[in-house]
């Protein structure tokens, strides 16, 4: 790929300083078997809505790098080819460098454990407007038979970004209305959903002035089960449940988040829904 080229690419992904060299040296090697199996993983899947990320059983860490960096510009023509402004597209796509920037803080070197989440913007149907990014999918109604019958729905993701302020939430729903009604007309939708832990009823009972519980109170619950890692990772983005003594307790959320530890309780996914 040539120099300009490449700095095009990483301007569309949001991939900057010591990130763009390691990447840049990763697009400068020939594609090994491993890239080309992970480059077929990702053609096979654009454009057909898939629920779940890409469940790697070959290529390594570096080689999904690889492909997901070089696959960018093809998910980027699809968009353009429904019509969708680059603006939209470029922020969609822009999750890319966001996961290389977290998985620098988070391990202190270049890689992406996050990238089979990524795989997930390479289908080309996870979208990135305004504060939220929502995922259209598929989804079997409980009534139907012989999968004749199936809805659409949005899964709602909340990429790191500040605040959730309830007017810019306000706005990224309202966006989505009529962004999908403009660009998917023969997918209605009627539902969004989340499953995140900030849906578990514990932090809007002991927060609930918070703008994660009106965020979490936009939802119906339907059930929660247990994520004992989620809360302190995307709070504090540290993996697992070692080491906890050291991180901060600056913030409500933050001694929120480990004195429910400490007292021997477990964090939870809610999982919710919305009508649009």
């Amino acid at each position: 790929m040539a120099t300009g080229d490449r700095a095009e690419l990483f301007q569309l992904l949001d991939i900057t300083g010591e990130d763009a060299r390691e990447c840049a040296d990763l697009l400068a090697a020939t594609p090994g078997p491993g890239v080309q199996q992970a480059l077929e993983a990702l053609q096979a899947r654009l454009g057909t809505f898939p629920s779940d990320s890409v469940i790697s059983n070959g290529p390594t860490e570096s080689e999904w790098i690889t492909a997901l960096l070089r696959f960018a510009p093809l998910v980027h023509s699809y968009h353009l080819g429904l019509a969708i402004t680059p603006e939209v597209s470029a922020a969609s796509l822009a999750d890319v460098g966001l996961q290389l920037r977290i998985n620098r803080r988070v391990h202190g070197r270049f890689g992406l454990d996050t990238w089979a989440w990524l795989t997930l913007h390479m289908a080309g149907n996870l979208f990135r407007l305004g504060r939220l990014q929502f995922h259209l999918v598929r989804r079997q109604s409980p009534e139907a038979e012989d999968g004749q019958e199936r809805s659409w729905v949005l899964g709602v993701h909340i990429p790191e970004a500040g605040a959730l302020a309830p007017a810019a939430v306000d706005a990224s729903f309202r966006d989505a209305k009529l962004f999908f009604a403009g660009h998917f007309p023969d997918k209605p939708i009627a539902t969004a959903t989340c499953e995140s832990w900030m849906l578990d009823p514990y932090l809007a009972n002991h927060l609930p002035e918070s703008n994660i519980a009106s965020f979490a109170r936009r939802f119906t619950l339907d059930r929660c089960t247990d994520a004992p890692t989620d809360a302190v990772y995307f709070t504090f983005r540290h993996r697992g449940l070692e080491g906890l003594d050291a991180l901060p307790r600056e913030t409500s959320l933050q001694r929120l988040v480990l004195e429910r530890i400490d007292d021997g309780g477990t964090w939870q996914l809610g999982h919710g829904h919305l009508s649009l």
